[in-house]
């Protein structure tokens, strides 16, 4: 099996190489953006057709989601053209495509878990770029997965944990917002969810099609931020509490609207590829690596 992945030096695209490079009866390319701009049809074509891959992984993305209210034509290009530009190359050469996309796909006003055949309705430019790719993925290569996940974290990148660690270091309190809920997601886990898929592809099984995969327990922002915390100070990246305050959306305005309920019903992955909800709370127990 061969496995190009585009954007290498995101939070997923490291972890899937760190993945797969103790694989070596796989071979893979991974690339970042200087490599294999997504956006230039003519270059994703050329190294599609050289490398001649069976799986595509685009772990490439426009991720700044308060920006893309001002950049909605950067955030289209890089997250709606380029994985139609992949999806494209990937149909070409008889390929399959993972796509990974996002929670802002959705309203967020649903009180219950998001299954994947709920209604898409993003309330932003960076959720509606997403969606985007979404559907010209699904138009342009029959053999695809769309992967959505959400709150996403882990020791590479910019995230929620680094942050809440960030300051920590500052200040005594800190503000985080508890009307949000969600699944927590630890990076390597969807390196893993897309190394199984890919396996499995590989093997027989083409359950092509939209999959949630997200974390769990679902928590809100608060509570993720207070279990962040209690590790830091069991594993001593914190050398004393800091004082963790309720607040509201509304307390916290900014340019793009964040969705109440992020919640994604994770039964189909489970059902279809054996795949288990990411582990997030065991995965903050190395959170010195994420310091």
């Amino acid at each position: 099996m061969k496995i190009l992945i585009a954007g290498k030096n995101g939070q997923v695209g490291r972890c899937l190489v760190d993945l797969l490079e103790a694989h070596t009866e796989l071979t893979f390319l991974a690339l970042d953006r200087e490599e294999l701009d997504i956006t230039d049809p003519i270059q994703v074509d050329k190294i599609v057709s050289v490398f001649q891959p069976n799986i595509i992984i685009n772990a490439a993305a426009y991720t700044a989601v308060d920006k893309a209210e001002q950049e909605s034509e950067l955030a289209h290009a890089i997250n709606k053209e380029g994985p139609q530009n992949l999806a494209h190359a990937a149909n070409k050469v008889n390929a399959a495509i993972i796509h990974i996309s996002t929670d802002y796909v959705f309203d967020g006003d649903s009180p219950e878990s998001y299954t994947e055949s709920e209604v898409t309705a993003p309330q932003g430019e960076y959720g509606r770029s997403k969606l985007a790719g979404e559907q010209a993925v699904v138009q342009a290569c029959c053999k695809h997965i769309i992967l959505r996940t959400a709150w996403v974290f882990g020791e590479h990148g910019n995230n929620f944990v680094k942050t809440m660690l960030h300051l920590a270091k500052t200040r005594e309190s800190v503000g985080v917002v508890a009307d949000q809920f969600g699944g927590p997601t630890y990076a390597g886990d969807i390196a893993k969810a897309i190394l199984t898929i890919s396996k499995q592809i590989a093997l027989g099984n083409h359950a092509y099609g939209v999959y949630h995969f997200s974390g769990f327990p679902y928590v809100s922002w608060h509570s993720f931020a207070i279990k962040i915390f209690e590790k830091a100070l069991d594993q001593d990246v914190l050398i004393q509490p800091i004082r963790v305050n309720p607040i509201t959306t509304l307390d916290y305005p900014t340019p793009a609207k964040r969705p109440a309920n992020s919640r994604l019903s994770c039964d189909k992955i489970l059902k279809v590829f054996g795949i288990k909800q990411s582990d997030w709370q065991a995965a903050l127990m190395r959170i010195k690596e994420y310091s």
